[in-house]
This record gives structure tokens, C-alpha cells and sequence, in this order.
């Protein structure tokens, strides 16, 4: 009975109360909740009501829409008691009414998430609508959007301000903890390759790859929940797809040989020639799926992508089938984009690191060269005059000729163990040019700068460089060296303080193996025609001072291709 009150509806309350068990309601809202809860035999809405009875099909047929949806729906009093609910919201809290109940009570008072930390209050005090989260327990989390029912919705009547609110709850826990895992990947994917200045300072580059890999390995299992993992680095010159990391995969299978092709190197040849992730739900009924781990039964592999270019893969597998689902993918896919963006700060870091290597050696290489140069220039003059004379004062100071030039080769050996080249990207390497490669190059010149910057160019490229300053020094350093050969390529000024280029070239014919010699000379004037009669006399190459990189490079190229000279890479 849906009386509304009233002194008429008091005697015919006592005449059916002989006859039937009667339930009252104040509104037809509260009715509409005591039909839901059990079987009447009628209902009967007092005069009040008689404008609502044309809608109570309407009420009862959506009053059976809201016992059949998936979400939750409740319509609370001012005092957040429920005064109307559907079944989602009675699983929810495992109870089959709840009406008269306090609306946070029933879910063992969750803790609201917001953004709307009083949702009901400001829906009943503002007429609008909110909206809030709630967490209920350790791991479910309910979205509400709250709606006040205002006067005229034709289920209530009042004053103008709403007395109930209608609520629908969505279990939206499976959207937020991914929402979580996301950001923990996130912020994973940030300390991968987060490191100290202290770190970067004391650790060499073999322990920053083992530090990458622990944490790769470390976010993997206990965020990711992978316990079979594979890295695979691309090499892009060859195809050939080395592992980085590999945990749980059979010894085998960790050794496999594998390159970037879509065919004949499993699923991850396939990822990395194609660029796409690839989900095996089946190992058994997967044509491209090679064996992994023992027992694998799904495997799930995505590309490591950097500036849009393929630098590797990264594979999991399981020992159930079907094991990995969408959202794995993009968690996967997610993380893998930050792994190789960690990967890639790795190699600038210790690219940075080998290039001030080099530079630190180079720098310690040119300010001992000059010094060197003059005890070669000096011990080579002592040494002609003992010639013939003292045979061991000759032996000492050959001793201290192999000394002095055993400190520049092992000046450059130290540099080049203290930059490892796979340390360094392709394009960062200085590049070794085998036609100089442990050539022999003496530079005869005045000009203190000159000898200095053939040394950094030179030796830059693995040559091995000495100087001169005039031609005088220039002959005894090419007779000095006759027991271990002669000098590839000789580069000298047309104008030394005691010859020409051209007197130069002629003392060099009377050798019995005279080296190639290049002449040099600024962009003046050549009294003396040196140049002119030099290339008479058979001078094949002539260097412009100041010379280009490029320039000189070619130069040495063609001396030494024209000798004979140029070893066979």
C-alpha cells in the first residue's frame, strides 16, 4: 500500500489489515523497492498517487531493467540509506536487501579515491551531478556516478530541493589496475637506465650492461610477471640477432643463430624483419615457432623499436597455453619501447665516455710526440758520428731509439684498451684506414705546428709519425731506420732552413731504397723553382699547407698505392 498519509486512508488500512498482511510505503519509489524484494497479491496507491498510477507499468518494467543490469544501481534517502537497489549491487555485497541499509556501510566502508570526496553532498546540495572512486578491500575499485532526483522526475514529490539521489556503480577494477600497472611501467622504464654521477663515474661499461640487464630483468619478473625472458640486440650491418638476455630458455635455443628474416628464424627472425609484435597462443599448432623453453606452450614477442627503427627483441614464453592476453601486449610493447630507449642512453653514456678516452689520449699522445721526435732527432745525429768508431756506444743508443718510439706505441695501446669499440656507435668510431695502418711517415718541416698537426691527423689513423726539422736530420733518420725498413712516405717543406725540396729529392736518389717522398708548400711564391724541378725529376704528389684531412689522406693513398705499398685489408 502506497497510502501517502492521510485521516481517509486510515479506516480502509484497518478493513484490509482483516483480510491481507499489508506493507506501507511512503512513495511510490519505496513501493517500487518492497515489490522487488518479494511477491504481493496487489498493490494499491492511495488518491495522492493517482497521477502516478498511469505510470507504474513504465516503473515495474524498468524496475525489472535495473534487476538485470551489469552495474549497480541504488537510489539513496538524504541520509545515504538505500532505499532502492538492483541484484548487481546485492552480489556485490552478498546480501539480498539492503534497503533502510547505510549506503557505505554495506561496502565495509571503502576508502573514496575522489575526484569527489563527498559525491552524495554535493549532489544533493548543488542539484548536479559527481562522480567519485572507491576502493572496497586490497583490489576492487567501484566508479560512481551520482544524479540527485529533482521534483518532477515522477518518482517523488517535495520541496524544490532533491531528497533521494540515484547512484550507479561500475566495478571498474580490471581498467584501474591497469591504469596502475601502466604507470609502474611507467616509472620502471625511467630507472632502467637511471644512474648516479658516482655510478657513471666508477662503473665501467661492462657493468653498466650488467647493471641495464639486472634491472631489465628485475621489472620483468616482478611487475611484468614474465620468468622466461630473451633479449635480442640487431646487428644491421649483417641481420644477425645477438642475445643480450636471456633467463629460462633452453642452452640451445640461447645459442641459436638468428637473423631478421621472415622465414627459417622463428618468430623472433619474424619480429625483427617486420617490425610486428607477434602473439603464439599454441607452440604446437605455430608453423613459425621455434623451441625455447622447455614446455613452452605460448610465447609472446615484440620488436625493440628506437626512432622508428628496429634495434632488437624481447621474447617471453609460458608453460600454459594461451597464456598471454592483450593486455600483456601492450604491457610488453610499453616496457620494450623503454628498454630500448635505456639501451640506447647506455651506448651515448659510454660513447660519451670512449670519445673523452680518446681525446684524453690524443691530448697526452701530441704533448709527448715533439718531446720524442727531438731524442730521435738527437739520438740519430750522436749515432752517425759512432758509426764505424764505438760499435757499443752505437748498440746503447739504437737501445734508446726502440725505447723512445716504444712509449708513442704504447701510449696508443693503452688508449685504444681503454675504448672498447663495441662501446661505441658506428658512426662515432674513428675509423681505421688499412692502407695507414702501421705505416711509417716522416714529416720534415720547421714549423713546430706543421709537425704537430701531422702527428694528430696521422696517428689519428694508426700511422706511426716522426719529424724532422731540416733535411740534414731528415737523411739521418731515413739511414737510421734501415734495419727495420725505411719509411713509407716522407712529406717536407720545399723550403728547409738548410735545403730545398728539390735538393732534398736528390740526395734521397743516392739511397740505395729511397722512400716516396710528397712535398709541401704554402700558396707563395717558389724562387727557386723546387717544386718544378722536383716533378722533372720524377715527383709524383704535392701538398698544399695549410692541408685538409681529406686531402692529405688522399695523398698518402696514392704514394703508397703507386709504391706497391697498400696492405690487403
Amino acid at each position: 500500500m502506497v497510502s501517502g498519509g492521510g485521516e481517509g486512508a486510515a479506516p480502509l488500512n484497518e478493513a484490509l489489515r482483516e483480510r491481507f498482511e499489508i506493507i506501507e510505503a511512503e512513495d511510490l519509489l519505496r513501493g517500487l523497492s518492497q515489490l522487488s524484494q518479494q511477491p504481493f497479491a496487489g498493490v494499491f496507491l492511495a488518491a495522492a498517487h493517482l497521477d502516478e498510477a498511469t505510470k507504474i507499468g513504465q516503473l515495474l518494467e524498468n524496475q525489472r531493467i535495473l534487476q538485470n543490469m551489469p552495474d549497480g544501481v541504488v537510489v539513496l534517502d538524504a541520509d545515504n540509506r538505500i532505499v532502492l537497489h538492483n541484484a548487481k549491487m546485492a552480489q556485490w555485497c552478498r546480501a539480498e536487501n539492503l534497503v533502510g541499509e547505510n549506503f557505505y556501510s554495506v561496502l565495509s566502508d571503502p576508502e573514496i579515491l575522489g575526484p569527489d570526496y563527498c559525491p552524495f553532498h554535493t549532489a544533493l546540495s548543488s542539484g548536479a551531478e559527481s562522480t567519485s572512486t572507491l576502493r572496497v578491500g586490497e583490489n576492487q575499485y567501484l566508479q560512481l556516478h551520482v544524479a540527485p532526483i529533482l521534483p518532477g522526475d515522477g518518482a517523488t514529490k517535495g520541496p524544490s530541493s532533491p531528497r533521494q539521489l540515484i547512484v550507479a556503480i561500475r566495478d571498474v577494477t580490471t581498467e584501474y589496475l591497469q591504469q596502475q600497472k601502466l604507470a609502474a611501467i611507467h616509472r620502471a622504464g625511467i630507472e632502467l637506465s637511471d644512474m648516479s654521477p658516482e655510478d657513471l663515474l666508477n662503473m665501467s661499461v661492462d657493468e653498466r650492461v650488467e647493471l641495464l640487464k639486472s634491472n631489465i630483468l628485475h621489472f620483468t619478473k616482478d611487475l611484468l610477471n614474465f620468468d622466461v625472458v630473451e633479449i635480442r640486440m640487431l646487428d644491421v650491418d649483417t641481420g644477425r640477432l645477438d642475445p643480450l638476455l636471456t633467463v629460462g630458455m633452453e642452452p640451445e635455443a640461447a645459442n641459436r643463430e638468428l637473423f631478421a628474416k621472415t622465414q627459417g628464424y622463428g618468430v623472433t627472425g619474424f619480429v625483427a624483419a617486420t617490425g610486428k609484435s607477434y602473439l603464439c597462443e599454441d607452440t604446437v599448432e605455430d608453423p613459425l615457432y621455434l623451441t625455447g623453453a622447455s614446455g613452452a606452450k605460448s610465447s609472446l614477442t615484440v620488436p625493440l623499436i628506437l626512432h622508428d627503427a628496429v634495434v632488437g627483441t624481447f621474447n617471453v614464453e609460458s608453460t600454459e597455453p594461451r597464456a598471454f592476453r592483450e593486455s600483456d601486449l601492450q604491457f610488453l610493447e610499453i616496457f620494450s619501447r623503454d628498454v630500448a630507449v635505456a639501451l640506447n642512453t647506455l651506448e651515448l653514456l659510454s660513447a660519451e665516455k670512449a670519445s673523452t678516452t680518446v681525446q684524453s689520449i690524443e691530448a697526452i699522445h701530441t704533448a709527448v710526440a715533439l718531446p720524442i721526435d727531438d731524442i730521435l732527432n738527437e739520438a740519430v745525429s750522436v749515432m752517425e758520428r759512432y758509426i764505424g768508431h764505438e760499435p757499443k756506444v752505437v748498440e746503447r743508443l739504437e737501445r734508446i731509439l726502440r725505447n723512445a718510439r716504444d712509449i708513442k706505441q704504447v701510449i696508443q695501446k693503452v688508449g685504444q684498451s681503454m675504448t672498447p669499440s663495441e662501446a661505441v656507435p658506428e658512426g662515432l668510431q674513428t675509423r681505421q684506414h688499412s692502407f695507414l695502418l702501421s705505416r711509417r711517415i716522416l714529416v720534415v718541416d720547421d714549423d713546430e705546428s706543421v709537425r704537430s698537426a701531422a702527428h694528430a691527423l696521422l696517428e689519428r689513423y694508426g700511422c706511426i709519425v716522426e719529424t724532422a726539422h731540416d733535411g740534414v736530420e731528415a737523411l739521418s733518420m731515413i739511414r737510421a731506420i734501415s734495419s727495420m725498413g725505411t719509411y713509407d712516405v716522407v712529406i717536407a717543406d720545399i723550403r728547409l732552413p738548410d735545403m730545398n725540396g728539390y735538393e732534398l729529392l736528390l740526395k734521397l736518389k743516392e739511397m740505395d731504397e729511397m722512400p716516396p717522398l710528397v712535398l709541401m708548400t704554402g700558396f707563395g711564391y717558389d724562387p727557386g723553382h723546387s717544386i718544378v724541378k722536383a716533378r722533372q725529376a720524377g715527383l709524383k704528389e704535392v701538398l698544399y699547407k695549410p692541408f685538409r684531412l681529406d686531402q692529405l689522406l688522399e695523398t698518402v693513398e696514392r704514394v703508397l698505392a703507386s709504391s706497391g705499398a697498400v696492405k690487403q685489408p
